[in-house]
């Protein structure tokens, strides 16, 4: 099972502190997607050594319109292993969900933002993952709680509706967030979920990572080496 995290400059932990807490709760990996305004080094090789856990340099990225947000997308489609769209207004939301080069619209009900039937569609169709971000209910109280808990069980129906795939957070900024899995998975039953619905959800960044560095070894050429247009093609 795998965490996606805001890692300094984007959040109050650095990467590694992240790394070493994630391992000790049992993770297997870790995504660092901080906005592209604010990425980290990350040296994922070295601190996956470190740490016996995954890590993953990743993006989110945030935009006012989703033409701006389409060309940040071509942008680190290539560079990153996983491209997510920061989600909260309705047409940000439509946009990442009919784009299959987005792996997660993370958020999505955040501020103004909402999921209808079209969008958790055309999302399933498109291979594009929605977030169940936990933020708001682990860190939040009163109103602002109750809110969040109904708007992820909303998403939560939708989801079942229509076989949209989906991952988990706690929404970490600080490696005080990360709560452990089987923490999350108790979590998860207060918006409806059972336990294996929530490491189907943590363990679906997983799945993507190892989708994406395939398509991205998959792609590569050395160089000086021709490679035809049919020669990728399916016999």
């Amino acid at each position: 099972m795998f965490e996606a995290v805001y890692a300094r400059p984007d959040g109050d932990s650095p990467v590694e502190r992240f790394a070493e807490t994630a391992a000790e709760y049992g993770f297997d990996g870790l995504v660092v997607r901080n906005h592209g305004d604010a990425l980290a080094e990350v040296g994922a090789e070295s601190l996956s050594e470190r740490h016996a856990i995954d890590v993953v340099e990743g993006v989110e990225v945030r935009a006012d319109d989703p033409s701006r947000a389409s060309g940040f997308v071509g942008t680190h489609r290539e560079s990153k292993t996983v491209v997510a769209v920061h989600g909260g207004t309705d047409a940000i939301n439509r946009f990442a969900a009919e784009q299959p080069a987005v792996d997660v619209l993370a958020h999505p009900m955040a501020g103004d933002g909402d999921v209808n039937h079209v969008i958790a569609k055309t999302a399933a169709e498109n291979g594009v993952r929605l977030e169940f971000a936990f933020e708001q209910v682990l860190r939040a109280d009163g109103g602002r709680r109750v809110q969040a808990l109904r708007d992820l069980r909303k998403l939560r129906e939708l989801v079942e509706t229509y076989d949209t795939p989906y991952v988990v957070s706690a929404d970490p900024q600080s490696h005080l967030h990360l709560r452990a899995p089987r923490d999350l998975v108790s979590v998860g039953q207060t918006v409806g979920f059972d336990a294996d619905q929530m490491e189907t959800g943590l363990s679906e960044w997983g799945r993507l990572v190892e989708r994406n560095r395939r398509r991205q070894s998959d792609e590569f050429v050395e160089p000086g080496v021709y490679r035809r247009s049919g020669d990728d093609e399916d016999s």
